[in-house]
């Protein structure tokens, strides 16, 4: 156990951003899941850009690696591409 202030607040403050930080990379899985999930070129094509900006700006807070949330957006394009 820590034995200084600060560390007990780092300890704090650690917990905090780790749980905001899992809460917002489940939504992006969640929207990414419903993405896939999706049958209809018209709707996926309205659900593509807000997936795309999520998960931009996770990357940019740290919370998925930018080349992570880049593969991700080209296999979502690619799946919206190939809808009929």
């Amino acid at each position: 156990m820590a034995n200084h202030k600060s560390a007990l607040k780092r300890i704090r403050q650690t917990n905090v951003k780790r749980l905001h930080n899992r809460y917002y990379a489940k939504t992006a899985r969640n929207a990414v899941k419903n993405l896939r999930a999706t049958g209809e070129k018209s709707e996926a094509q309205t659900l593509y850009p807000k997936v795309c900006s999520l998960l931009d700006k996770l990357a940019k807070r740290n919370i998925i690696h930018k080349n992570k949330a880049a593969n991700l957006k080209s296999k979502l394009a690619k799946h919206v591409n190939a809808l009929a």
